[in-house]
């Protein structure tokens, strides 16, 4: 098929676009290269697939309406994985204004790239951090997710709003994942396993926020696109059972789907931080703090319906999971 993938060089776009060109697809990618972090880690990631032949790179920001129609008019995508957006939950309470113009106003003109371009099925990323304020553990796609606890998770709720729109009035299959904590070798460095290591590398002290009482359902990167490529496909379809009297929040008349994509394990943040001791040979010096603004205490995804659906069983454990990132640190930064 051809793919477009945006964030194709971003930690989970490149491991996604490498393996669809494994199996034989063609792959238009679309990333901006914004300097949110250091923009050589995008272009090492691409290095892998860059010149393979049924490659093509397109360095534009999405929030550029024009050169995004031009994208899918000249290519004609016949499928769309959306993994780019500002990410980064406490970012979005320093610079709100970069989410609006990647997440929302970004994610609008993909729903009408796959409007005028007759794409078959459209990905997107969504996130764990749409539960908020929710306590009901594990968290599922058929519970209300109307109380966000920052910009970055309302965005992601908001992108679930629109998708259904598009696919109620335009009849285009739209699936959303709500991802659970991804990590593995090639990860940002804004996220918590690379700072830890850092940290603990250059023997300098790692704030453990929540006084280390987070449980966060850790999913690892390879799990991530296995799940993300059985939802690709096998376009969202409509749930003629869906009742307006008693709404499923995670399906509807229209072709139009949400699921959580998670490892159905949650792991407390010091086990965690443990093994990534044990894989670095060395101890963390640990400075315990309150819980941050706009952070979730927990989070547990129930992807009963994934399973059921297709069959999805993420195989990475923790401990070969975080070896495996601690063996790419090592390798990449040491």
């Amino acid at each position: 098929m051809r793919i477009l993938v945006t964030g194709a060089a971003g930690f989970i776009g490149s491991a996604l676009s490498q393996r669809l060109l494994d199996r034989g697809d063609e792959v238009i990618g679309i990333d901006n290269h914004n300097d949110y972090y250091d923009p050589q880690l995008k272009d090492d990631r691409l290095s892998f697939f860059k010149d393979n032949l049924s490659y093509s790179h397109q360095k534009i920001d999405l929030a550029d309406r024009d050169q995004v129609a031009a994208i899918f008019k000249e290519f004609q995508p016949q499928r769309v994985v959306n993994l780019a957006a500002q990410a980064g939950v406490r970012y979005s309470i320093e610079n709100p204004l970069s989410y609006i113009d990647s997440n929302l106003v970004g994610f609008g003109h993909i729903l009408e790239g796959c409007r005028h371009n007759n794409v078959e099925h459209l990905v997107y990323a969504s996130s764990s951090s749409v539960y908020g304020a929710n306590t009901k553990m594990p968290f599922s796609v058929n519970d209300n997710v109307d109380h966000p606890l920052s910009l970055y998770a309302a965005t992601k709720k908001a992108n679930e709003l629109m998708a259904h729109t598009y696919s109620h009035l335009y009849n285009i299959p739209t699936t959303g994942l709500r991802f659970f904590t991804v990590y593995g070798p090639w990860d940002r460095p804004d996220m918590a396993l690379q700072k830890f290591a850092h940290a603990i590398m250059n023997k300098e002290t790692i704030k453990v926020f929540n006084y280390g009482n987070h449980r966060r359902d850790f999913t690892y990167i390879d799990d991530i696109v296995e799940g993300i490529i059985r939802v690709l496909d096998h376009p969202a379809t409509s749930n003629s059972a869906w009742s307006g009297e008693n709404p499923d929040p995670s399906s509807s008349l229209a072709p139009w789907r949400v699921y959580n994509i998670g490892n159905n394990n949650p792991v407390n943040l010091l086990d965690y931080i443990s093994e990534l001791e044990i894989s670095l040979g060395r101890e963390a010096d640990k400075e315990f703090l309150p819980i941050q603004p706009g952070d979730v205490p927990d989070t547990y995804a129930d992807v009963s319906n994934l399973i059921t659906d297709f069959d999805y069983r993420p195989a990475t454990s923790i401990e070969m999971g975080v070896a495996n990132f601690a063996n790419w640190f090592k390798s990449y930064y040491y």
